[in-house]
């Protein structure tokens, strides 16, 4: 079968790998063959390998050529040495050029200006995008500073309008709040369009796409419509929160003013076909859901499953009205995450928002419907099996396609980058593993039966680096998992800032690293909105839920879990007091406010630029956003914040908190 594994490996599916422990392990056959056919290059024969080891080399070029500013540009092997043609810089400026030979293949001297450039050869264009050498970073936006911010879930925040739930309206109060405290920047959870007509899709991370927003998000006040008079639960009912928010926004879109018209229709002309396809997508569904109760477009009636189909454009003209709503929805969405940023800034902030950019999308949606041959087809993303999960992990999303990226020449990403970097001063690429490779399972297997797929990592980077710059834009990338042999060296030498949160940051016997031993070109973090809060961590309510749910591992222990705990408190209490964050003895089980003021000020004494700490852990709350691997059984993306932001940072513990994270960031 070598003819097999010859093909997976040039498509980028090698059939060796190394699980979380480091024992080799080894993709089967029949799992390379499946895989490779949802790739569009089918292998069970060998006159199918044969025709698609042809198809493969045809689309080898690629669309866009990624370079690095200063040295010199490989080009693809087709072009012939000693051409001549005109480089066309992004600023107008141009340039004629030859093209070398040399062992690796044709060169083009360096280019020494970052940017979109075009090489003209008369018979052949090519596109280059040429890459700083690294991202744009803290010390770029605020100088020599360790500034810090807070990691909200926008839905969980309050404001004094008593909504169900936090809107883009509430975050730029919130970040006012912060700026007042001394936050440099506020992370949010992901803003993705998600699927308005369906109440129980409220997952951020599973989005219709990652161009558009969510309009549930939108502030309805920045279109004359007050948000107020909603129940205002401590767990968020999105089943009747949803539906109320869209009568709301559609009283905002019966009563625009005609400037609001005037706007809408400039955002419209500016976000062209991709906004049009999107629309009528929400529409659709909305119409198809009602009628028959379609999950996604795949539950369509068939000739509506093409955007570009006569039925399609036909509901588009007898819905024209509809479509138009959820235009404006966009228009609204993106209008008041803009103001929730212009409020950050104006506050003080050097960063403001970091944007949280979703792994994947849920392949009945928006982006699945209107290009889906950019997408990992009949492809679902998720994680082999390790240590955490011994039966792997299926996330029921998908992702880009590598070749498909190279065949466009990269334009979903760059516009992925660049809709997720138009209303923020930051990014957190969500499982950046995923840049350098993806575990995917196809539909219908186990999470055990899947493979690695090798993403074009270099041509990811340097596209990162290049649109971080022309937003001015810090790049901060989750590297938390089964990490590739030399990845993180490789963010690093980017300038993308890695996590590294409190419980993983470990020496070689298991015990809690020092503080000053943190990496310095990283951000640190007391955890995230998938782990334990500090309260809780202590308090032992993350045991109580794995075991109330029936969630810790078969040969587990309760007994020995809670042992175990026990002396990882002591533990944490030592680093927190051999750093200066805490003193005398470990307070109780049942009295976490000690703890959780040590280890935020332990975190922020580290020299980690950029610390960002939980919102859940700057208050002291006890429960976490949410469980992974559950569904139902815990309230996942559901809680609320007990009181206003405002109100909250008054508070005298929560401020003693803040003020003791801005002294540890000074030093």
């Amino acid at each position: 079968m070598s003819a097999l594994h010859d093909l997976a490996a040039a498509v980028g599916l090698p059939r060796d790998w190394e699980d979380a422990a480091g024992t080799a392990q080894q993709v089967s056959d029949a799992v390379l063959a499946t895989v490779l056919a949802r790739l569009d290059f089918p292998a069970a024969s060998s006159a199918e390998i044969a025709e698609s080891r042809d198809r493969l080399a045809q689309e080898s070029d690629g669309a866009l050529v990624t370079a690095d500013v200063g040295r010199p540009i490989r080009l693809p092997d087709s072009i012939a040495a000693a051409a001549r043609g005109e480089l066309l810089l992004e600023d107008g400026t141009r340039r004629t050029v030859s093209i070398t030979s040399s062992l690796a293949g044709p060169m083009l001297a360096p280019i020494d200006q970052p940017g979109y450039h075009r090489l003209d050869l008369g018979a052949r264009v090519i596109e280059l995008a040429v890459a700083p050498a690294r991202c744009f970073g803290i010390a770029d936006a605020v100088g020599p500073r360790r500034i810090w911010g807070p990691a909200v879930q926008i839905p969980g925040l309050r404001d004094d309008r008593g909504t169900a739930f936090g809107d883009f309206g509430t975050l730029a109060d919130s970040a006012r709040a912060f700026a007042a405290g001394g936050a440099d920047a506020v992370a949010i959870s992901p803003v993705h369009a998600l699927f308005p007509a369906d109440p129980g899709r409220f997952s951020p991370y599973a989005p219709s796409s990652r161009e558009f927003l969510n309009v549930l998000l939108g502030d309805p006040a920045l279109a004359g419509v007050a948000a107020g008079a909603e129940a205002s639960p401590d767990l968020i009912d999105w089943e009747h929160a949803i539906p109320q928010r869209i009568q709301l926004l559609r009283r905002a879109y019966a009563m625009r003013s005609d400037s609001v018209r005037e706007q809408v229709a400039a955002y419209r002309a500016v976000a062209g076909d991709a906004l049009e396809r999107h629309a009528r997508f929400d529409a659709l569904h909305a119409h198809f859901r009602a009628e028959t109760g379609a999950h996604g477009w795949q539950g369509w009636p068939t000739a509506y499953q093409n955007p570009d189909s006569a039925e399609v454009a036909r509901f588009a003209g007898e819905q024209a009205d509809e479509v138009d709503f959820h235009v404006f929805l966009q228009w609204l969405a993106r209008h008041s995450l803009e103001a929730a940023q212009r409020s950050a800034v104006d506050a003080g902030m050097g960063i403001g928002l970091i944007a949280d950019l979703a792994v994947g999308m849920d392949a009945g949606g928006s982006h699945g419907w209107s290009r889906r041959d950019e997408l990992l087809a009949g492809l679902s993303i998720g994680a082999p099996p390790d240590l955490l999960g011994p039966s792997g992990q299926n996330w029921g999303i998908t992702g880009f396609s590598p070749h498909a990226l190279r065949r466009t020449g990269f334009a979903p990403f760059i516009a992925t980058l660049r809709a997720a970097l138009e209303s923020a001063g930051g990014i957190r690429i969500d499982h950046a593993l995923g840049l350098r490779r993806l575990w995917v399972v196809p539909e219908g297997a186990t999470s055990a039966e899947g493979a690695y797929l090798t993403m074009p990592m270099q041509d990811l980077f340097r596209l990162l680096a290049l649109e971080s710059h022309r937003a001015r834009a810090v790049v901060i990338g989750e590297d938390l998992g089964t990490v590739p042999e030399g990845f993180r060296p490789a963010m690093d030498a980017r300038g993308i800032l890695g996590m590294r949160v409190l419980w993983f940051e470990r020496d070689a016997a298991g015990s809690f690293l020092p503080a000053r031993d943190w990496s310095a070109d990283a951000v640190a973090m007391t955890g995230t909105h998938d782990l334990s809060t500090i309260a809780g961590w202590w308090t032992e309510r993350d045991i109580d839920w794995n075991w109330q749910i029936e969630r810790a591992a078969p040969t587990a222990d309760e007994a020995d879990d809670r042992a175990h705990r026990t002396e990882e408190r002591a533990a944490l209490w030592r680093a927190c007091t051999a750093a200066g964050t805490a003193e005398g003895s470990p307070p109780a089980i049942d009295n976490p406010a000690p703890a959780v003021d040590a280890a935020v000020a332990f975190v922020g004494a580290t020299p980690c630029t950029l610390a960002l700490v939980p919102m859940e852990d700057i208050v002291g709350l006890v429960e976490q956003p949410n469980l992974p691997g559950t569904v139902d059984e815990h309230p996942n993306w559901r809680r609320r914040m007990p009181d206003t932001t405002e109100a909250l940072l008054a508070r005298t513990p929560v401020a003693r908190r803040i003020e003791r994270l801005n002294t540890e960031r000074s030093q």
